[in-house]
């Protein structure tokens, strides 16, 4: 059992009193500037990136998050790839229908990027397996569509079939620009076809 001691007013000067009012004020305060500072970041939903309306297909997963603390931004992209799709030609880029990049990372909400790292968490089966990562100027690159036909980056290319390796994170060599929008693409040919599987998580850190 727990005992609380409680102090009477009589038992302090009125200085004394008046200094442990204070103290107690000033803590009240720090506690509740926390809790606020803390529910901002798990509640504020606008901290997100937002794919192009036609990169999801049925059963694809996306989900991201950017988190300031202190003057960095740290950038989270999540993604399942089951229900895009391939196409048949090398540097294709990747989606369902129409408008496919995968965010875009806006100075105002990530900093500029100082930092990147990309994780095969679930080994992509059904459609090509060999998947880089490009930037591009516009945020118009369709699935289906070839990325040197855009203002593009190469960011990273995997030169092989990814496979799942959660304990290897792997550096993005060349970081993308201020406001530019992101894409997976097909790094090799292949035969068009959906994907079962495939799970991968991106990283960046910008100040």
């Amino acid at each position: 059992m727990t005992t609380v001691n409680v102090l009477s007013r009589s038992a302090v000067s009125d200085n004394e009193f008046s200094r442990l009012i204070k103290a107690v004020k000033a803590n009240v305060a720090t506690v509740d500037g926390l809790v606020a500072t803390v529910g901002s970041l798990v509640t504020d939903s606008t901290n997100t990136l937002t794919p192009g309306a036609g990169f999801a297909g049925t059963g694809t997963v996306y989900k991201s998050s950017i988190v300031k603390q202190g003057d960095i931004y740290k950038t989270t992209i999540f993604l399942d790839l089951t229900g895009t799709q391939s196409a048949t030609t090398d540097l294709d880029i990747i989606g369902n229908s129409g408008v496919s990049h995968i965010g875009q990372v806006t100075e105002a909400k990530c900093g500029t990027i100082f930092w990147g790292q990309i994780t095969c968490l679930e080994t992509p089966a059904g459609g090509v397996t060999d998947i880089d990562l490009y930037s591009a100027v516009e945020g118009t690159g369709e699935f289906d569509g070839g990325i040197e036909a855009l203002d593009e980056t190469e960011l990273y290319a995997k030169g092989s079939a990814a496979a799942a390796a959660a304990a290897t994170q792997i550096a993005i060599p060349v970081l993308p620009a201020v406001d530019e929008y992101l894409y997976l693409v097909s790094g090799a040919a292949g035969t068009a076809a959906a994907y079962t599987a495939g799970k991968f998580l991106i990283e960046f850190l910008g100040a």
